[in-house]
């Protein structure tokens, strides 16, 4: 029995990883094009963009992995079928049964993965990718250069001579008008600081001159730092409970807690179409498996999109019911009384 049970895994993952690897690349495609469209707001390097698709890759991973699951497990068992070597098991005694116990142990461990995947890793790596990008849109605003005009640098007007090979600024002078007062600052050098998120003017060496209808003041100075002109919003959480649980973003986490659940789940709960579909006799059988395929995967997907309007979190023990009952009444007439 346990070669069997080995060569039935073999069998599944010689033509899982097949499969896999192009959907896993055209999935990866598809969302570096995606990934593509930030260029248009921010300035990204080849690091910058690698980055961004590490943050991604976990949610590729989970939209790949349960489809490729439930088809090669199929196709595995259909490419059995038309060696006959699955009538042959039969032939021997093997109960279809045996085929489910032996299909369990890596679609339930892929269900574990798949529910680690998006209750604990997603929570990190969209929390992640929203930081990176929001610090690189701050960052994008801070692209400045020597020109004969001016930057806007909050509530300042920035003045910059001279651009230096070290990512500093010389001969620079900022000026500040308001009802009560005009302030106007100049150094001989500046520099960009981020801390934490907040970007920083860092002026060295200047003097700075304050005039308003009372007093005129000058001050020198050695350091000066222009801050929280720009802060960067950066989202916080310390464990994936309180993601889960914050109301940022509620109806959005609600829809995906819903659907990343039911996803997780398809492989485990998918087991008996996997036989019903996978399991034929070539001489008296049409096997039909592509179109049952597909319309496997776009009832179950059907189904967990289009309740979840009118029943919310009880769309997820309603689909894995009703799916498990389906599909078991398929696998007991169209299997067990045949086989």
């Amino acid at each position: 029995m346990d070669r069997l049970r080995k060569y039935i895994i073999n069998n599944l993952y010689m033509i899982f990883l097949s499969m896999f690897m192009p959907l896993f690349a055209i999935a990866s495609v598809i969302f570096m094009i995606k990934l593509a469209t930030y260029t248009a707001v921010i300035q990204l390097t080849l690091w910058d963009m690698v980055k961004l698709y590490l943050f991604v890759l976990p949610e590729i991973l989970f939209y790949t992995l349960p489809l490729t699951f439930f088809i090669a497990a199929t196709l595995s068992l259909f490419r059995l079928s038309t060696d006959n070597e699955m009538v042959v098991l039969f032939a021997l005694g093997i109960h279809p049964k045996f085929i489910i116990k032996t299909l369990f142990k890596p679609a339930a461990l892929l269900s574990a993965l798949l529910m680690f995947n998006f209750l604990v890793l997603f929570p990190h790596a969209t929390t992640l990718s929203s930081n990176f990008v929001s610090y690189k849109k701050s960052e994008a605003k801070f692209n400045l250069s020597a020109s004969e005009f001016g930057h806007s640098f909050g509530d300042w007007l920035l003045y910059i001579g001279k651009d230096n090979e070290n990512e500093t600024y010389s001969d620079v002078i900022l000026f500040n008008k308001n009802k009560k007062e005009e302030i106007i600052i100049s150094a001989k050098r500046a520099e960009i600081i981020n801390d934490a998120g907040i970007l920083r003017l860092k002026l060295i060496e200047g003097e700075g001159y304050s005039y308003s209808k009372e007093e005129f003041s000058q001050i020198d100075f050695d350091t000066m730092y222009i801050n929280d002109t720009m802060r960067t919003d950066l989202a916080v959480y310390r464990t994936p409970l309180e993601y889960w649980l914050s109301n940022d973003r509620k109806e959005s986490k609600t829809h995906m807690m819903i659907t990343d659940t039911l996803l997780s789940l398809f492989p485990l709960i998918s087991l008996f179409l996997v036989v019903s579909i996978g399991v034929v006799h070539v001489r008296h059988q049409k096997g039909r498996i592509y179109l049952y395929l597909f319309l496997g995967v776009l009832l179950y997907y059907g189904a967990t999109l289009g309740l979840q309007k009118s029943l919310v979190y009880y769309t997820i023990p309603t689909v894995v019911i009703t799916w498990l009952i389906v599909t078991y009444i398929i696998y007991k007439k169209n299997i067990v009384e045949r086989f």
